[in-house]
């Protein structure tokens, strides 16, 4: 799987499309004149181009084009060093840094590192909708316009949930892209990607939708994340330098941003996944307005009722044919339950719209706020049952959040995984999160914590599994836990 952009165009050549049915002749010649002036033979066998028969994507491709950039993300990383006099394994026996020397400790040294990608213009004032992945980690960005015009940028606000990012330059009067409509999109209708694929910027390609609300797990495997993937799929060209690049209409209008490719080798071999303009607009909206993205949940754990289902859990459940999803759990406390949606029940529709799969139900609820209401229907015991649900945030109310309210495990920059009954045996402890990576930028890396490292309080709250991380919202001042060797460690965040 790899992340990556697109981009989208596809000329018609004017002028006549032949071909013979066989060796012979028309024994009738006619003549007709193409669109260059010139006279040509036409045939039984020949069939004259018809130019209203063929899209012409030249309005959207030229109009487009100039309201997607190039982004250059910098990252600051800093680079190991070894001892002044070389590596000593002595100094390392006893704990001292390999960067110790007679002159005592050396000064951490840095290199930059570059990456590129693409972004979509969406405001006249300087607003530029992008992926996640393309500014994530990045100490410093720079956008190009598609005149030449180059400026730093501010990151505003991103979304690792949906891969989407908002940026601001100093500009005004700049060229937009107006928002389309992903619902109205249809399966082969054709469809522009424009973005930079190796650094090519202003390049287009084009394509057909292949599928909507399609999932593939690239976003997060934790199935305790908050990860929205309901991606339009295309087969438009797309290749590395593409991501957070524009899928347009026809008409010129958005219905998609860019965001990675399936593939085997890391370059385009046929298809391309955009995230659709519902989500996108949703979560600018809400990065533009409030800093975070004011996320509404369903508060249920589900599978979808497909074959795999039926053959596996039909005769548990009752359920005999596919369609709709299984509640499987309702979370105490939460949207669904204190609506009267109970295990067991079967979601059939939300705001009348059929709900088959994972990626659907996922999508309809991400497009809403905390305190929303949306219709929820259900059968229950053969009876269809119509649930006016008031959606709740990821601490299980129904109040929008502020920057102050931050996502913990955002914030403490790493990868966390539940620890094992096993391991929590040998801790003596009832539960915890285990540290399973660290980014170089978060909290856990400044407090120099280790990998294998088991949270149990954050705040000297209780945390037992990663479900619980993601319900925390406020600010980390204390963090409590205990390494494999059974070493108790606490940090205290200072200011």
């Amino acid at each position: 799987m790899m992340f990556l952009g697109v981009a989208a165009i596809a000329a018609v050549a004017g002028g006549v499309s032949a071909w013979y049915v066989n060796e012979q002749m028309p024994s009738k010649i006619e003549y007709i004149t193409t669109s260059e002036g010139h006279e040509t033979q036409l045939g039984t066998h020949f069939t004259a181009y018809e130019e209203s028969k063929y899209p012409d994507l030249t309005y959207a491709a030229e109009n487009a084009v100039k309201a997607v950039v190039n982004i250059e993300a910098v990252q600051r990383v800093e680079v190991p060093q070894r001892g002044q006099f070389g590596y000593d394994p002595f100094l390392e026996f006893f704990g001292i840094p390999q960067g110790y020397g007679r002159r005592g400790q050396s000064e951490p040294q840095y290199q930059e590192r570059k990456a590129g990608g693409s972004g979509v213009i969406i405001s006249e004032d300087g607003y530029i909708v992008t992926n996640n992945h393309v500014v994530d980690g990045a100490t410093k960005l720079r956008v190009k316009l598609n005149d030449g015009r180059t400026y730093d940028a501010e990151l505003i606000g991103k979304d690792s949930a949906t891969d989407i990012a908002l940026l601001k330059i100093d500009e005004e009067s700049l060229p937009t892209l107006p928002f389309g409509s992903s619902d109205n999109l249809r399966l082969g209708e054709w469809v522009l990607a424009i973005g930079s694929p190796y650094n090519l910027q202003s390049t287009i390609t084009a394509g057909i939708v292949s599928a909507k609300a399609r999932s593939l797990g690239a976003l997060s495997n934790d199935p305790n994340d908050f990860s929205i993937e309901s991606f339009i799929q295309t087969d438009a060209a797309v290749n590395p330098g593409n991501s957070g690049g524009a899928l347009v209409n026809t008409r010129g209008e958005l219905v998609g941003i860019n965001t990675l490719i399936q593939s085997q080798t890391g370059s385009y071999i046929g298809y391309s996944f955009a995230v659709p303009e519902a989500i996108v607009k949703k979560v600018v909206v809400d990065l533009k307005q409030y800093g975070v993205v004011q996320r509404a949940l369903l508060g249920i754990g589900f599978q979808v009722i497909d074959q795999n289902f039926i053959d596996h859990m039909g005769e548990e459940t009752g359920i005999k044919e596919i369609g709709g999803i299984y509640v499987g759990s309702v979370e105490e406390g939460g949207a669904a339950s204190e609506a009267g949606i109970r295990k067991g029940d079967i979601i059939t529709h939300i705001d009348g719209i059929a709900v088959n799969d994972a990626a659907t139900l996922r999508e309809r609820i991400a497009r809403h706020s905390p305190n929303d209401q949306v219709k929820i229907s259900v059968k229950r015991a053969d009876k269809v049952k119509l649930f006016e649900v008031t959606l709740r945030n990821k601490a299980g109310k129904t109040e929008l959040l502020t920057k102050e309210d931050i996502d913990v495990s955002e914030t403490l920059g790493g990868k966390f995984v539940d620890a094992g009954e096993k391991l929590c045996r040998e801790l003596d402890i009832r539960g915890g999160v285990q540290v399973a990576g660290i980014k170089a930028d978060g909290l856990l890396a400044r407090a120099r914590v280790k990998e294998g490292f088991v949270i149990t309080h954050i705040n000297n709250r209780s945390v037992y599994s990663v479900s619980d991380l993601k319900k925390l919202t406020g600010k980390i001042r204390s963090i409590d836990g205990i390494y494999p060797n059974g070493r108790a460690a606490s940090y205290m965040v200072v200011e």
